[in-house]
């Protein structure tokens, strides 16, 4: 387990560094350590997207992070820790909104268990994603 200060599930309004995170999961017996990086884009089925406003309830969404990582941890054994940590509020084209980082001591199931993080982040977390379009604006929930 990763010790001090550092949170491993956290919401914030801060800006996010993949290598921040990352760095989040130091240890000396991990040879393998993946994340994912939700970066804002562009467009959205083929409408141009402006911005992103993203609300969350942070005790709660930060307590279904920490069930996202307890359930990878049953399903692979060999993962040793996870960080979850989703941005919110105003997010422009090209700001990170969410960084899931994972370690193990070898590399073989890191790949899908941080397919089944993402894909578990969007179904259960209470996240909810406003996109601004040129033409409109709508909000969505992350499940």
């Amino acid at each position: 387990m990763v010790e001090g200060s550092l949170k491993l599930f956290e919401i914030t309004t801060e800006g996010l560094s993949a290598d921040e995170v990352v760095a989040r999961l130091a240890d000396p017996d991990v040879g393998a350590v993946i994340a994912f990086v939700g970066v804002v884009r562009g467009s959205t089925y083929g409408r141009e997207v402006r911005y992103l406003e993203y609300e969350a309830y942070p005790e709660m969404a930060e307590e279904v992070l920490q069930q996202i990582a307890g359930e990878i941890r049953e399903r692979w054994k060999t993962i040793r820790e996870v960080a979850i940590v989703h941005r919110v509020g105003r997010l422009e084209i090209g700001d990170t909104s969410v960084v899931i980082a994972l370690s193990a001591a070898h590399r073989e199931e890191v790949f899908d268990a941080v397919r089944y993080a993402v894909n578990r982040l969007k179904e259960v977390a209470p996240i909810w994603k406003k996109e601004v379009w040129t033409d409109g604006a709508e909000w969505w929930s992350e499940q």
